[in-house]
């Protein structure tokens, strides 16, 4: 492994959907209490020179779009040296059950595409892009199936974007599969979106290794 990729003073952003805020600004002010906070504390725990600055930035039910439309107060004012980006299944969810606010595939790309960009020419931050994930190999139940069956598409935009920006890209779904061979899914999550604290351990597990932690 090589070295520890966040250097000294430098400002790290998470932003995302109830995954990432996880009660960030209410109980559990300023970090939350899921895989950002095991982050910072690892981080500081072991790097508590490098003097780093954190913001968790998260809201739980956003989409893409929700993030294009708060983006530049709450990413690009920010100037992050480094910016986490956690969004998809809400627009999944919303998309699948034709409601309002639906995001559908080729609309999660192209907001996407357009708010990473923004972010390479107003920012010099440095990206990870984290899948979005669904803890459940229920194929067989009507709504996990359809679920199951439609997340490929947005993964692939994720992986897609990871690749044409050049970003960190952190696979959580590959990383829940795997987990999944030998746990039950109520191990990591009470249903398959939102992690209990050992579903969180995994993202922020997967997230670290990316930095070289």
């Amino acid at each position: 492994m090589g070295k520890f990729l966040i250097k000294k003073g430098e400002r790290v952003v998470f932003i995302g959907d109830s995954i990432t805020d996880c009660g960030r600004r209410k109980e559990f002010i300023p970090f939350g209490d899921g895989y950002v906070r095991m982050v910072i504390d690892l981080i500081t725990a072991k790097y508590p020179e490098r003097k780093l600055e954190f913001h968790n930035m998260g809201i739980s039910g956003n989409t893409v779009e929700d993030l294009q439309g708060r983006w530049q107060d709450d990413a690009i004012l920010l100037k992050p040296d480094w910016l986490t980006i956690k969004i998809g299944i809400n627009d999944l969810h919303l998309f699948l059950k034709n409601q309002d606010r639906a995001v559908a595939p080729e609309r999660f790309r192209e907001v996407y595409r357009e708010i990473l960009q923004r972010t390479k020419e107003k920012t010099k931050a440095k990206i990870v892009l984290i899948d979005p994930f669904y803890i459940s190999l229920e194929s067989s139940d009507f709504l996990r199936g359809k679920v199951l069956k439609l997340l490929p598409e947005y993964l692939s935009v994720v992986s897609d974007m990871a690749k044409e920006f050049k970003t960190l890209h952190v696979k959580t779904h590959e990383a829940f599969l795997r987990q999944l061979k030998y746990k039950t899914s109520e191990y990591f999550c009470p249903e398959p979106v939102h992690p209990n604290h050992r579903g969180h351990t995994v993202i922020a597990y997967e997230l670290l290794k990316k930095l070289n932690w």
